[in-house]
């Protein structure tokens, strides 16, 4: 177990690692248990300026270094990080309270990035055309951006800082990291391992904080680009405040994602796939499946074979090999949880299944709830409208594949939609006309490889170009094109 320590070195800047001066703490509490782990100081403006200073001092002898040399501390990097999966993963599951395998899957999945980002060489190359005009010749190089940041929240605290670092650094720019104040302990040992690869100072910072630190790196001109993952509102006011900042801004939002079964479909296959992404980290990630419309005669016996399945899950300490469901973030997330099934519950909604008084043995103090399966809420209700991040789904019905299309529709995020089935038409008319930004067929969390963008649509996504594969190198670096002129009678004259 992790001693609580106060006044913990987390900012990491220049190579070295610093103790803040901050009288602002943050405590970071298991939350299966309540333990403290760690009373972190929250940085401040002070903090993020100093690694900024390292960022932009190491940024010239960075970006001028060869790309297959860059690359060789991502393929250092690459082996630490498998040597060191069950230490990480247990990092995780400690401060975040999933389970010991969602968190060795979650590393893999950010391992996937780093060794993409090692293709760079290739993917960063630009392209060439000769005469375009007579004698003139046109080449489009791709340059770095210069200082980079991500902001990164605390339901997946090793994946999603590589969605963005291994791509920013392997481009040639330097990069800091703001991860969530809530799960800093496993961010840290991510930086302490990019240490050991030898990287140069000042090539990769962290600094963690709240909102002080985050409008600090909004605002600071040196910053150039900016990826954010989180809730909407937070994505809109960083993407607002970030661009009238001049600054590249990827903002990924909230979600309430559906999936679509039709009655043609595997019912049992579909039942245990929709509960392992409604329940799946109890329910605190952004692909999780939060509506399922049935449609036709798939309700009645799926919705049973889903029942039988979430009341079976063992929910308790995600450092229990056995247990399928841990703890959501924090008591009072649990709190909101609860209130918003109440809610749901008095505006007319029915529970199959009700989670809000989850009891684990051994465990009083732990942030727990069991799956919950809620009936009759309205499509363009409250409920229906909010991105619960919990172990919470809601079962509703269609007559038929365009009647279900138009329910999720409605919907103002954009970010997964799934459909099961067993007819090639149903599939591809949903893959055609369904408004999201990823889509599954069969599949319950329609997670792209590393290889594609994490795309998201409408109140899901603020920006142009996602995160990961080629959207991720386009998004950190800038294209230059060179028109150059040299005419067949001037080379005869030297």
């Amino acid at each position: 177990m992790i001693a609580a320590t106060e006044n913990s070195a987390l900012n990491y800047f220049g190579g070295t690692w610093h103790r803040s001066g901050s009288e602002d703490f943050a405590e970071v509490f298991n939350p299966a248990n309540s333990e403290m782990l760690a009373r972190v100081p929250m940085a401040g403006t002070a903090e993020v300026d100093a690694a900024v200073a390292a960022a932009s001092a190491a940024f010239p002898e960075w970006r001028r270094t060869p790309p297959q040399n860059r690359i060789q501390y991502l393929f250092r990097f690459r082996r630490l990080l498998e040597q060191h999966t069950d230490e990480i993963a247990r990092l995780t599951t400690l401060e975040n309270g999933k389970t010991l395998a969602e968190s060795r899957a979650e590393l893999a999945r950010g391992i996937e990035n780093v060794e993409v980002a090692c293709g760079i060489p290739t993917l960063m190359q630009g392209y060439n055309l000769e005469d375009v005009a007579s004698g003139i010749d046109e080449i489009m190089i791709r340059q770095p951006l210069g200082v980079t940041a991500a902001i990164t929240p605390f339901n997946f605290p090793a994946m999603i800082p590589l969605w963005f670092l291994p791509y920013a650094i392997a481009c040639g720019n330097t990069f800091i990291l703001k991860p969530s104040e809530r799960v800093p302990l496993t961010a840290r040992r991510l930086i302490e391992l990019l240490e050991e690869t030898g990287i140069p100072k000042g090539v990769v910072n962290m600094v963690v904080g709240g909102k002080f630190a985050v409008d600090a790196l909004l605002h600071h001109p040196e910053v150039r680009a900016i990826s954010f993952v989180g809730s909407t509102p937070v994505a809109n006011y960083v993407y607002s405040e970030a661009s009238s900042h001049g600054k590249r801004v990827q903002c990924q939002g909230g979600a309430r994602n559906h999936v679509v079964v039709m009655p043609d479909a595997d019912l049992e296959m579909a039942a245990k796939i929709v509960s392992d992404s409604a329940f799946g980290c109890a329910g605190q990630r952004c692909l999780a499946v939060a509506s399922t419309l049935t449609v036709g005669d798939a309700a009645k016996p799926f919705t049973q074979a889903l029942a039988d399945l979430a009341a079976s899950l063992r929910v308790g300490n995600g450092l229990d090999e056995n247990v399928q469901m841990g703890p959501v973030i924090s008591p009072a997330s649990k709190t909101r949880i609860q209130g918003l099934i109440s809610k749901g519950l008095n505006q007319g909604a029915t529970a199959i299944l009700d989670g809000r008084e989850a009891r684990v043995d051994n465990h009083p103090q732990g942030a727990f709830l069991k799956p919950t399966i809620l009936t009759g809420v309205e499509s363009g209700s409250e409920l229906a409208q909010t991105e619960i991040f919990g172990p919470v789904l809601t079962l509703g019905a269609a007559k038929d594949l365009d009647e279900a299309i138009a329910i999720l529709s409605r919907s103002p995020y954009g970010n997964q939609a799934s459909i099961f089935t067993s007819s090639g038409k149903h599939a591809r008319q949903f893959r055609y006309e369904a408004p999201a930004g990823n889509i599954g067929v069969n599949i319950g969390i329609a997670a792209p490889m590393a290889y594609f963008p994490f795309s998201g649509w409408r109140d899901s996504f603020r920006g142009v170009l996602h995160g990961q594969g080629r959207d991720g190198v386009e998004f950190y670096t800038e294209k230059k094109v060179v028109v150059e002129r040299w005419p067949r009678e001037w080379s005869r004259k030297f």
